[in-house]
């Protein structure tokens, strides 16, 4: 076997390519997955259906579908980049006339077999048009105001659909990892700056448009006692699950809170607080523990990446996951409002795993392909 790539060169074979791979990453995105699959066993009462089995599938085809996408050439994602925006863009516009309600919310589309969710497309083209932009765009020219209102206008139509749906923690992810992409991207700070305090000016306004059930959640965040059981039910029950499990837990299937059918979405958006509550402070701390080693395993894999496109696509991917994370979290603490985020790989949904996972294989796509030479006056807009 020709050894040239170690070197640097650029890898042409499978095996390569192979070699290539974090497969720490993996690894770490598997054992939290194992946690996912366990928990979901629990919350069913032990048994291994409805959720687990599905989850356990759902993530071994999620991974095949990581090795074919960072198999593939980074110029093919980087060819499809503004294709799949728009794409998902055209698809987000169309959840409010053709979308299939549920919930109280329109956030999905028909298509015959199964239901499309083109938020969750959304949360990958995103970070794919920002990266080729960024790769586009001559240094100079990234803090300039036209070339900084280009991609806020990309964020702000997608925030202002999903708002529509209405989801707002979607809406919020994307804001917070487009920004992120742009502030690493090297837009000036004084930018975000000026941002911030338009946000603060601007409050009121953003209070008199939420919808009604949004503005109960934030005074039910401020004052949780106000309606035990009603709107602040949830949040309610999550705490005195989370505080009964104490440092250690009450032991696994033992949760009282949980297996009492207490707490509620206890295999979606509560699915932390049904761990903590099993396995205590120290088995919460050992989970988040595992997902900070994974953003860092992710965040590393810019360093050595030798072109914009690919470091700003691994960025969001490590984004993606710690703005799905410290939503998750902080909202079943009770430190922000309750949002409806899931926790990616533990909590049961196809379309959010399936989602985490291709933003991972672009990562190590981009890891892969790290010493491409992708030129930015190669590009154009096509």
């Amino acid at each position: 076997m020709h050894l040239s790539y170690l070197a640097g060169a650029e890898p042409r074979s499978i095996a390569e390519k192979l070699l290539r791979i974090n497969w720490a990453a993996l690894a770490l995105a598997a054992l939290i997955a194992v946690i996912g699959v366990a928990s979901l066993y629990s919350v069913a009462g032990g048994t291994f259906s409805p959720w687990a089995e599905r989850h356990a599938v759902r993530f071994v085809a999620c991974t095949a579908m990581v090795l074919v996408v960072a198999m593939l050439p980074l110029r093919l994602w980087l060819g499809i980049a503004y294709p799949a925006y728009f794409l998902a863009l055209g698809l987000l516009a169309l959840v409010p006339f053709a979308g299939v309600e549920a919930m109280g919310a329109r956030r999905w589309l028909d298509a015959g077999a199964a239901t499309i969710q083109p938020s969750e497309l959304m949360k990958v083209a995103l970070g794919l048009m920002l990266a080729r932009y960024y790769q586009w765009l001559p240094p100079e020219r990234i803090s300039r105001p036209l070339w900084v209102a280009l991609p806020l206008l990309a964020i702000a139509v997608p925030v202002a659909l999903t708002l529509k749906q209405p989801d707002l923690g979607t809406a919020a992810l994307f804001a917070i990892v487009g920004l992120a992409l742009m502030f690493l991207a090297g837009v000036s700070a004084y930018y975000f700056l000026a941002g911030g305090a338009l946000a603060v000016v601007a409050m009121p306004i953003v209070w008199n448009n939420l919808h009604g059930y949004q503005r109960r959640r934030i005074e039910i965040f401020l004052d949780p006692d106000q309606d035990p059981l009603g709107a602040g039910y949830h949040i309610a029950q999550s705490k005195i699950a989370l505080g009964s499990g104490g440092a250690s837990g009450k032991g696994f299937m033992q949760g009282t809170q949980s297996q009492l059918d207490f707490l509620p979405e206890k295999h979606t958006d509560f699915i932390f607080t049904m761990f903590a509550e099993e396995w205590g402070f120290v088995g919460g701390a050992v989970l988040l523990a595992l997902y900070a080693a994974l953003l860092v395993t992710i965040f590393r894999l810019t360093l050595t990446c030798g072109h914009q496109f690919g470091r700003i696509v691994i960025a969001s991917a490590g984004l993606v996951l710690f703005t799905y994370c410290f939503i998750n979290v902080a909202m079943v603490t009770g430190l922000i409002p309750v949002v409806g985020v899931p926790l990616p790989l533990v909590s049961y949904g196809g379309t959010a795993m399936a989602t985490m996972m291709f933003a991972l294989g672009l990562a190590l796509c981009a890891h892969v392909n790290r010493t491409e030479n992708i030129r930015r006056v190669d590009m154009g807009w096509v």
